[in-house]
């Protein structure tokens, strides 16, 4: 009736109370990179200043996310609601260790990716949006990582996939449009699974924050029932595909060697954590009876996967090709944490996943500088580069031993982590045989870099020269690669490699904290509904 006023309590729907100043860093990642990428977008024409403003928006997302991080770990969970609506009403960021650290990590890989495509992107590139797809791609990241609802998360692998497709085609090669149509394909598959089994969520519990189904899910008499388990199935089906996962995984090595080889790096390094991601959170944290419930196949899956990864890189003379197999084979210790379900191996699985995000991104920039120097990134074309920089030979060495998991750096510590918790599992039919292709598919990998740096750096000239004499360098269409935009990521992500195995500290405790916070999820809940949550 007009003019008649109506009392209403918010209470229970709005958060009425202030937002802390220090907790819109929540979002800070999110807005960095859209207002980057529109500025950059704007500006696409100057190509001498789409380096300097990407470059600038992402040393600022590092920043941001780092300062975001510290604020996790000094005051424990954070959660913002969108239009202070509050959950199931509204859209909620909830941000703990696990999403705040690779936040972090992801944005380190963004950052090096820029400096790297100040030298390996021309004008051509950056006139059609290099730098552009590049920032929106870190949107969909952080906001993947960050967001605490699961229609939210769908949203965000929207956006990190419609910008991978601008990158991936970047150049309008033949091979790059073949390239995009598998990797396109594939995912829009796993992406409409991923919407289907959301729906029949929203249908079962009327809410999709992730902490409110958390909290449904452990009040239901049959957590495991088979509706849940039918949406379970679908979600690793879903996460499976974007994961690169056997044997939904034959797009990646399909379609990871077609592009400027800054973007393979930066896809390497993040987009199939993304899902690994997805799979930790919608599986330890909402449906962790599910999770018991496909332990087993998830075992398997991930046997597969390590042992498919391992071998398909040592049948590989193509060095992008070989390292996108080697991808697939990280992909599977990180299933392998998983498919355990412990504390241990969920921090496995975290640490081996910022491992594998900074030592593949760094992996894919040095196939380019051996393209740089070799002139191809065929192992049969390439040789004698360890004459050509000793220096880069020796970072190349120790990025192919972090990779395959031997001391003292990066990769090391995870796989033993995940190996004890494998081993200590009595629940877990293939627990042990889950163990022994972890170090199975690290010896194999072990051999497959082994080979790379034999041919490509060790031997004296390419396949019919006389050992010892180093032919002339092939004529390359790229522009070469040279300065500091090359050698300063590189030596970032090296560098990261080494911290990472010598003081892995750390990283285990950042690792253990991110487990304990999906695994025991009582801070995570409280964040979003306080005490009474």
């Amino acid at each position: 009736m007009a003019g008649s006023s109506v009392s209403v309590d918010l209470s229970q729907a709005m958060a009425t109370a202030p937002v802390a100043a220090g907790d819109w860093l929540v979002v800070a990642p999110s807005l960095i990179t859209m207002l980057g990428g529109a500025l950059c977008l704007m500006l696409r024409k100057n190509t001498d200043l789409q380096p300097k403003l990407g470059i600038a928006f992402l040393g600022a997302l590092v920043l941001a996310s780092l300062t975001l991080l510290v604020r996790v770990l000094d005051h424990g969970v954070i959660t913002m609601v969108m239009g202070s609506w509050l959950p199931p009403f509204g859209i909620a960021f909830t941000v703990d260790a696990l999403g705040a650290t690779l936040s972090f990590i992801g944005s380190i890989v963004a950052f090096c990716g820029g400096l790297f495509g100040a030298a390996s992107v021309d004008s051509t590139g950056r006139r059609y949006g290099f730098y552009p797809f590049l920032l929106l791609l870190m949107t969909g990241v952080c906001g993947a990582f960050l967001t605490g609802d699961v229609f939210n998360l769908y949203v965000w692998f929207e956006v990190l996939l419609i910008s991978s497709y601008g990158l991936l085609v970047l150049g309008n090669d033949r091979i790059q449009l073949d390239g995009a149509v598998k990797y396109g394909v594939l995912n829009l598959v796993g992406t409409n699974l991923f919407l289907i089994a959301t729906g029949l969520l929203y249908g079962i519990f009327g809410t999709l924050n992730m902490a409110d189904i958390s909290l449904k899910v452990a009040a239901l008499d049959n957590p495991a029932s088979g509706t849940l388990a039918t949406v379970a199935a679908l979600y690793f089906l879903a996460f499976a595909m974007k994961a690169a996962a056997f044997p939904v995984n034959f797009w990646l090595p399909a379609s990871y060697h077609t592009p400027n080889v800054v973007v393979s790096a930066v896809f390497a390094g993040l987009l199939t954590k993304v899902g690994v991601y997805a799979l930790i959170r919608v599986f330890v944290l909402i449906l962790p009876a599910s999770r018991d419930h496909l332990a087993d196949l998830i075992a398997l899956v991930a046997i597969v996967t390590l042992i498919t990864g391992a071998i398909g890189a040592l049948a590989q003379s193509e060095v992008r090709r070989l390292l996108g197999y080697v991808v697939i084979a990280g992909i599977g210790s990180m299933l392998a944490g998983v498919a355990v379900g412990s504390t241990l191996a969920i921090s496995g699985a975290i640490f081996y996943a910022v491992h594998s995000i900074v030592v593949m991104t760094a992996l894919y920039m040095a196939a380019g500088v051996m393209h740089m120097l070799g002139g191809s990134y065929d192992l049969r074309k390439l040789g004698g580069l360890y004459r050509k920089n000793v220096a880069f030979a020796g970072v190349f060495l120790v990025l192919g031993f972090a990779v395959s998991g031997l001391p003292p750096f990066s990769g090391f510590w995870p796989k033993i982590m995940l190996v004890d918790a494998a081993f200590r599992d009595d629940e877990l039919r293939f627990g042990t045989a889950l163990g022994a292709a972890i170090l199975v598919s690290g010896f194999l990998t072990t051999l497959a870099m082994g080979r790379v740096w034999i041919f490509a750096f060790w031997r004296g000239g390419p396949e019919g020269t006389p050992d010892g004499q180093t032919a002339d360098a092939v004529e390359v269409e790229a522009p070469q690669l040279s300065g500091g935009a090359v050698w300063l990521p590189l030596g970032i992500l090296t560098a990261l490699v080494v911290y990472f195995g010598l003081q892995p500290e750390w990283m285990i405790e950042l690792a253990t904290q991110g487990a304990s916070g999906v695994d025991q999820p009582f801070g995570y809940q409280r964040s979003v509904f306080g005490e009474q949550g």
